[in-house]
């Protein structure tokens, strides 16, 4: 059920071309009196942990549908012409049954790597795999959804039958507000501490921002058991230990600007419970 899903937090212009696709959808009638169809295939690309797999989860549910969620890259196979036997197999059975769900295809890149003139057999092989995708792409005619972390190597042939490229970026400012209190909930905290933490996250994606606000909210669960201090300075060092960035994303200021976590440590604290009076 629809209501059943999470809704993603996404910045203004994605959440606008979501609504507008939904509606699309809806209205195949319309559409086709002025000689178009629905758009029924997209690509969500962007970094990894923005949210491109809540967002197929979202659609599915807002569209009544379930998900059928595929891994592309354990399709592949060292072995010649099976990824293309698995591309097809695929399609055989979901084709059958395309208008009662929506296929997502994850790390979709693995699959449909750009085609390669040279004639190594893994070349030849990559290049049967695309052309056998391309075939069951331009065949289906369901609700097709694919996921990448690298949009910048999938084949150009593979882009262009999808008729949405939605860019799911690391979230903005007001992004950021509301994912940090979604999952800091239901603890709250001054408003000039959620704006500190705002600044201090710059950069991160929902994925991070979730970890540090489960964080904060284990760490307000457990460490008094532990007997160990509460200040805000303990917990979020504690915190910068165990949460973190990947080496190979942008590092937000939080871990590593000294400035901006002095500024997180002296913000007012600590969170509090609704219906606890205002006590930590």
């Amino acid at each position: 059920m629809p209501e059943a899903c999470e809704a993603p937090i996404l910045s203004r212009p994605v959440r606008t071309a979501i609504h507008q696709w939904r509606v699309e959808l809806g209205a195949g009638t319309e559409l086709e009196a002025v000689g178009l169809k629905p758009r029924r295939k997209a690509m969500l690309y962007g970094p990894p942990g923005c949210g491109k797999t809540t967002l197929a989860h979202h659609l599915s549910a807002r569209l009544g549908l379930p998900l059928v969620l595929v891994n592309a890259a354990a399709m592949i196979s060292k072995y010649v012409g099976e990824t293309g036997a698995n591309v097809n197999e695929l399609f055989d059975q979901i084709i059958q049954q395309q208008d009662r769900c929506v296929l997502f295809l994850d790390e979709f890149d693995s699959l449909c790597a750009k085609r390669m003139s040279e004639q190594s057999g893994a070349a030849r092989n990559r290049n049967e795999t695309v052309v056998a995708l391309l075939q069951k792409i331009d065949q289906f005619a369901g609700t097709l959804l694919a996921a990448t972390n690298r949009s910048d190597d999938i084949d150009p042939a593979i882009w262009r039958r999808f008729g949405m490229h939605l860019d799911i970026l690391e979230p903005d400012d007001e992004c950021r507000m509301a994912i940090i209190t979604r999952y800091l909930a239901p603890f709250t905290l001054d408003q000039r501490a959620l704006e500190v933490l705002c600044m201090a996250t710059a950069g991160a994606s929902p994925a991070l921002l979730r970890q540090l606000m489960e964080g904060v909210k284990r760490d307000m669960v457990i460490a008094p058991k532990l007997k160990l201090p509460m200040d805000c300075k303990s917990v979020f060092s504690r915190l910068i230990v165990s949460v973190r960035p990947h080496a190979d994303m942008q590092q937000p200021p939080l871990w590593a600007v000294a400035d901006a976590r002095s500024r997180v440590e002296a913000m007012p604290w600590p969170p509090v419970l609704p219906d606890a009076g205002g006590e930590g």
